[in-house]
């Protein structure tokens, strides 16, 4: 892996300014004030919301609180997404603080999976890991770490540990010389503007000729709509952690050093802003 450790830092430590405002058809003794976070980029809303669940907790009868979700503008947000692909994907052109409404009763079961506990993320983020590493290395390396590895990388993610949860998924990022990259890589479309959930396919992060993929190659062959529009006026933005990564950049690069902690790039294709 080429280390370009700043990158890896900066990633990591994104975060996204948010106001949590309480549902106005919720039944509170008192005014629920709004309660505001710095929320990781690299997270689960799940992972990160206790706080936002204990202050309007604090204002309602217990009998009035059922399981707890959220939503943007009428959207609910999939807690099994990460909170900066939910972000670039739903209000990325938007004023910050990022508005989002917490809600105690009506759970939208036909849009949100259930999340009882953190073991359910747990298991969920395992296993995007263990689906990147059989694209990346046939499973190879995902299946010659102990337990206690793989329980590493979740404690480093759930206690936000840069260094904790590095110092085992760099064995994830690496890859022997000869190869020049890994066997596919893993990576995730998602369009703002459809109902698909997203786009997913094998793609090699090298030709058959020996030159490197770009980001502008994968576009090109998974969702060209993205990079060619039809009538020549580019509408839609490619996002990757809150930025416009050049279509130049080699696949492989983003790979190692943009996909978020599941190990899969997740890359947002959004309205371009008209003003």
């Amino acid at each position: 892996m080429t280390d370009d450790k700043d990158v890896l830092r900066d990633v990591w430590f994104g975060r996204i300014p948010t106001c949590f405002t309480l549902y106005q058809d919720e039944i509170t003794e008192r005014e629920a004030e709004p309660y505001y976070l710095l929320l990781p980029r690299i997270s689960y809303l799940t992972l990160v919301t206790d706080k936002v669940k204990k202050h309007f907790q604090k204002v309602m009868r217990q009998e009035d609180v059922s399981e707890i979700w959220f939503e943007y503008e009428g959207t609910p947000l999939k807690w099994h997404y990460p909170i900066g692909l939910l972000f670039d994907l739903h209000a990325s052109n938007t004023a910050l603080p990022w508005s989002i409404t917490v809600h105690f009763k009506n759970f939208p079961e036909k849009d949100l999976l259930h999340c009882h506990s953190k073991d359910v993320i747990e298991a969920h983020f395992m296993a995007c890991i263990k689906e990147a590493d059989a694209l990346k290395h046939k499973s190879q390396v995902i299946n010659e770490m102990q337990k206690k590895d793989h329980k590493q990388l979740w404690m480093g993610l759930q206690n936000d540990k840069f260094e904790q949860f590095w110092a085992i998924n760099r064995k994830l990022m690496e890859y022997p010389p000869e190869d020049n990259g890994f066997r596919y890589i893993p990576f995730r479309i998602y369009q703002a503007t459809t109902e698909r959930p997203f786009i997913q396919k094998l793609f090699r992060p090298i030709a058959s000729g020996g030159q490197l993929h770009t980001l502008g190659d994968l576009l090109k062959d998974v969702c060209p709509s993205a990079i060619t529009p039809e009538d020549g006026e580019q509408k839609t933005q490619v996002m990757i952690h809150g930025i416009e990564p050049m279509l130049e950049t080699p696949i492989q690069w983003l790979s190692e050093h943009m996909s978020y902690p599941d190990n899969f790039l997740h890359i947002s294709i959004i309205p371009r802003p008209t003003d």
